[in-house]
């Protein structure tokens, strides 16, 4: 194989606040001879979610901070080019952590196999991949069952679309919010969702008291803040929470004050259990043949917001953070 130059997007310096472009780096590697049991990945999609944010800071949290001056990590789709390891040939599509990049070298254990029959491929970085599984899991482990009346905040991203179908699969009222008119119609539409809301258009606490009278069984919290303290007043006795996400407080330089009314945990019996999606690992195999069943059989839409090029990565991501994308935010890299 000739030498191959692969550009890779590196953290240069810690956001405070909001990232800017200014705080990541596009920059050129020669990558070396490829090594015995390695094998040889270009690209073709890559993931950008909400959570990198949380590694930008110093400081361990679940995961360890991105080192600066080196490739960032993220979910991506790859297509193999060379292998000198036997799980895998030249054309096979894997998926991998080693994104950011256009090319990288890996060993086989870091890759996992996919179809190359599914299309889009990116869909193993959505609705088949880690933010459909902890849509998936987060039902799961909110003991959603039928007949519940859920909201889900941040509902027109990746994990709040397919957690809202997949609860109407199970036989849910389904009520989501989000920042657009265009977003609203999509959950409406194309996901099914029984009503949505704008959170702009007043109080999520009154907004949520006209969609569900009677008060909600369960929330799915993709974003804190002021959604959180609404789904407090909303929900029933012995209602769930499934502490998903924060995104509305992921850019603050200091942590903003709690929920007012987080006393109702009490009053009303409540259960609010955190979520990661790592801890579920071991059930990879039950997701994929439910959820990979809907998804085969039309049941289930995947939505994306698709920018091209490595060198609009870091765009994309900071996007996340103005509600640039309507479902899952990926950066293709390549034809295939």
């Amino acid at each position: 194989m000739p030498e191959i130059t692969s550009r890779e997007v590196h953290l240069i310096s810690r956001p405070k606040g909001l990232p800017e472009v200014s705080d990541f780096e596009v920059t050129p590697i020669k990558l070396g001879p490829l090594q015995e049991q390695q094998v040889l990945v270009r690209n073709l999609f890559l993931s950008v979610d909400p959570y990198m944010r949380g590694r930008m800071n110093e400081g361990k949290s679940y995961l360890p901070p991105f080192e600066l001056n080196q490739p960032m990590e993220g979910g991506a789709v790859g297509e193999v080019i060379e292998s000198r390891a036997r799980e895998f040939k030249p054309g096979d599509i894997v998926t991998s952590n080693h994104g950011w990049r256009e090319f990288f070298m890996a060993p086989a254990k870091e890759l996992r196999g996919v179809s190359r029959d599914i299309e889009p491929l990116s869909v193993y970085l959505g609705a088949l991949g880690m933010t459909g599984m902890t849509a998936w899991a987060g039902l799961k482990l909110g003991e959603v069952k039928a007949g519940d009346v859920i909201y889900i905040s941040g509902a027109a991203g990746a994990v709040g679309s397919v957690a809202g179908q997949l609860a109407k699969l199970m036989g849910c009222r389904v009520i989501g919010s989000a920042g657009s008119a265009e977003k609203i119609s999509f959950l409406r539409d194309e996901c099914g969702f029984d009503s949505a809301f704008d959170y702009h258009d007043g109080p999520v606490v009154e907004r949520l008291k006209m969609e569900a009278p009677e008060g909600i069984d369960v929330y799915f919290d993709n974003v804190g803040g002021e959604a959180l303290e609404a789904a407090l007043s909303s929900l029933r006795v012995h209602g769930r929470i499934i502490a998903c996400g924060g995104i509305s407080g992921y850019n603050n330089a200091k942590p903003k004050p709690g929920p007012c009314n987080l006393f109702n945990m009490t009053t009303k019996r409540l259960t609010m259990k955190g979520l990661l999606v790592r801890d579920w690992a071991d059930h990879q195999s039950e997701f994929e043949k439910e959820v990979g069943g809907y998804f085969k059989a039309g049941q289930l839409k995947h939505k994306e917001t698709v920018v091209y090029g490595i060198e609009n990565a870091v765009d994309a991501f900071i996007g996340l953070f103005s509600g640039q994308n309507i479902g899952k935010m990926v950066v293709r890299l390549r034809s295939y």
